[in-house]
């Protein structure tokens, strides 16, 4: 696996490939200190399967930087790293289509896992926004009245409430007594019928959708 650690502190990186390095073994980490080297970077290693970036680093301001690297690089699986755990930063870095937040706080166990969880395809919320979904609208069962017209089935609907609502695949797998590879071809049914690359962009749309009924 190649990894791509961008931070401008370099204890922070040096704590970060320790965590990595339990991840997996054989991971090769390809280091950046700010966003013209996390760039430049990218360009150089297309076989990367995974970017941390954290967020306030020199070269852009905010949400500007994730933005930047989504808009360039749009397949490489961006999770942010960062020392904030304002609910905005949250929000706006998985809106921005960051597949995941994680706190610097974050203990070892937990940032492993929330790593795991994003190279399932899964997005992950901090423990600290499950209750809202990083202050995203809710979606329920009353919902299903406005998805109806999307051109899902009604299975593929129940998925796509349980997306909006944060589940990763496994619990969606236990939650609709179905396997995971099928949670996982329904996902795809998904993103055809919203013409979205990722959960992050499936969530809004739906969200969309119901906000408008």
């Amino acid at each position: 696996m190649k990894t791509l650690l961008a931070d401008d502190h370099p204890l922070m990186r040096e704590g970060v490939r320790q965590v990595l390095s339990q991840l997996e073994p054989t991971v090769e980490i390809i280091d950046a200190h700010d966003y013209l080297s996390l760039f430049a970077q990218t360009a150089a290693h297309a076989d990367l399967d995974l970017a941390l970036v954290d967020l306030n680093m020199p070269g852009f301001v905010g949400m500007q930087g994730i933005a930047q690297y989504r808009s360039r690089f749009p397949d490489i699986p961006l999770v942010v790293l960062s020392a904030s755990e304002s609910p905005h930063d949250i929000r706006s870095a998985l809106e921005t289509g960051a597949l995941g937040y994680i706190p610097k706080a974050t203990s070892t166990a937990g940032m492993l896992a929330a790593l795991r969880q994003v190279l399932a395809g899964d997005l992950y919320v901090p423990a600290c926004l499950d209750n809202s979904l990083a202050g995203l609208h809710t979606v329920g069962p009353a919902d299903f009245e406005a998805l109806q017209h999307s051109g899902l089935t009604a299975r593929q609907l129940e998925v796509a409430l349980l997306l909006a609502q944060g589940c990763a695949n496994k619990a969606i797998a236990g939650m609709l007594a179905m396997s995971e590879g099928t949670v996982k071809v329904h996902i795809a049914a998904i993103f055809r019928a919203f013409g979205v690359a990722n959960r992050t962009e499936a969530v809004l749309a739906i969200q969309r959708l119901t906000h408008a009924s």
